[in-house]
Order: structure tokens, then sequence, then C-alpha cells
């Protein structure tokens, strides 16, 4: 039993999830710093202490078998259980947590966010910060997987699981909008469906790791540009690389300017409401209670929404 458990260490799971995730001894064994030979002893190890073979070796590309596959999961979990103890120990301890995490959707404004940081550090607490970018699903998936302890920019529409809190900061409009020497630019009456499939669009990558992601407002066989941030899609339009929807308030000094056209088009407005998620479970820490008390300021939720240009 002791040799099964002492396979089960954080560093034996992070070594098997680098070889699943780059499909291979060698370059995981580049990527962790390790000489190959070292690191497929070290694999062999872990099978051997729980009588499994965790990766099929019949093929070029080391992939996970069901049990390997398996292990990764039940590890995922294990290792926030144990994260989350440590948490909580250094919490009743102090009541700031060692570190808190907060993931930031796209349409997050990031001086707002930084401003907010600003204040966070003027308070001498001893948590460190740890900010992620996401977008889409990959908002509200690192929060669930346990790396991010408070979400902001996430859709409402999406039901909060157990022991996590949901509430709404406010709604964001888009524009489909195009560079001023794109073709879509100088069409007279509203853009159909067809017209603009004939055009490239600019989408912002999902930031998920699990699954496939979600894609929104690409239409049947229209050639993508795919880019990994939203200020990478802005950008491309701006470079007439693409047509595409756009938050209103990240458009509006490039529409103004006349460096971006606003196209009508024959579809429903579109408007997405977001709002925050936190974890509950276990009470907040002081970190995470101060930033909860500024999300809940009205003029706060709309300095994040609206303030790109700042």
């Amino acid at each position: 039993m002791q040799r099964q458990l002492s396979a089960l260490s954080p560093e034996n799971l992070d070594l098997i999830e680098t070889v699943a995730r780059t499909g291979s001894m060698a370059a995981a064994a580049r990527e962790l710093g390790l000489v190959p030979s070292a690191l497929t002893y070290r694999v062999r190890q872990v099978e051997d202490a729980l009588d499994v073979l965790l990766f099929d070796r019949s093929s070029r590309r080391a992939r996970l078998t069901p049990a390997g596959a398996e292990l990764l999961r039940a590890g995922e979990h294990l290792l926030r259980e144990l994260d989350a103890v440590a948490q909580r120990v250094r919490r009743v301890a102090t009541g700031w947590e060692p570190e808190l995490t907060i993931a930031a959707d796209a349409l997050i404004a990031r001086s707002t966010l930084f401003e907010l940081c600003e204040a966070f550090y003027a308070l001498g607490a001893p948590t460190r910060l740890r900010l992620r970018a996401e977008t889409l699903s990959g908002t509200w998936e690192a929060l669930l997987n346990g790396k991010a302890d408070l979400a902001l920019g996430v859709p409402t529409d999406l039901a909060p699981s157990s022991g996590l809190s949901l509430q709404e900061m406010g709604s964001v409009d888009f524009v489909f909008a195009v560079a001023p020497h794109h073709p879509l630019a100088a069409a007279e009456r509203p853009l159909d469906s067809e017209e603009i499939q004939r055009h490239r669009a600019v989408a912002a990558a999902d930031s998920s790791q699990r699954g496939r992601g979600v894609t929104v407002n690409l239409l049947p066989g229209q050639e993508v540009l795919t880019v990994p941030t939203m200020q990478h899609k802005l950008e491309a339009q701006l470079r007439g690389l693409g047509c595409g929807w756009l938050p209103l308030p990240l458009a509006r000094p490039y529409l103004d300017a006349g460096r971006l056209v606003a196209k009508p088009v024959d579809q429903p407005q579109r408007n997405i409401r977001v709002g925050y998620v936190w974890r509950t479970g276990g009470g907040a820490g002081r970190a995470l209670a101060w930033w909860l008390a500024q999300v809940e300021q009205p003029r706060t939720r709309l300095a994040l929404l609206e303030n790109h240009h700042q």
C-alpha cells in the first residue's frame, strides 16, 4: 500500500500528465529537464507499483491506456483536494490565502483589472495574485478544475455547480465590424449570411483545455482565421484580415476613429449577459472577500466591462 501511495505523488502525476500531453517520452523529458532514460524508468516504477500499463507503446506516439486516463482524471481530483486542504489550513492560521487565482475572460477590461490589483497590493496583504487570461468556456473550466478561485466574465446562462456561486455583472453588446478597406465595408444594405459566408471570419480561440471548446458566430463552410485572444482578433480585423463580431466597448474607439466600420446584418443583435463566479466551500478567505466586495460595486462591474482603452 505504501508503495502505491508513493507512486501517486504530485511529481509522478505531473510526469504522467506531461508525457500524455506532449505525446512522447523524449518530448516530456525535454520539458521536464530529464534524460529520457530517467523519465522512462520513473514511468515504469509507477506502472509497477500500480500493476497497470499507463501508456500504449505499440505506436510512435505515447497514448494513455484507459487505466492511464483514469489515473490522470482521479489524480487531478486528488491534487485539488490536497491543495484545498493546505489552503484551508493556512487560511485558518492567518485568514489570508497564500495565493488567489483570478480567471478573466476576454470581455474583461485589463486596465480596470490591473487597477484592482494595484488597490489590493496597497493593502499589504500576504496573498500572491495569479491572473489567468481565458476565452469562452475556458474561463468557466478554470474554476471547475480548481485552477482559479474567482472567474470574471462567465456567461450567466451556465448553471453553477455545487460549491460555486454566481452573480451577474452586466451585459455586453457586440457589433459586426470590418476595416474600411475590407470588401464588405462598401455594402449598402444589411449583410445576409450568404454574403458574410463568402468572406474570412476572425475567431478568438476557446481556451478550454478539455473537450473541443465552443465556437460562436461562424457560418458553415466559412474560412476562418483563429487567433489566441480578443485583442488579436481586434488587430486582425483592423488589418482587414477578416470580418466578425467584436465587443462594442472594445471596438468603439476604432469605430469613432474610422478604423473600423460597423455593418448592419440581417441577424438579431448580439448581446451576452455575463457574471462572476467563485468557490463557496469553506468560506471566503480575506483576499477573496476583498475582491468580491469590489466586484459587488456597480461602478466596478461597469468599468470591468467597459473601460478597455484607459
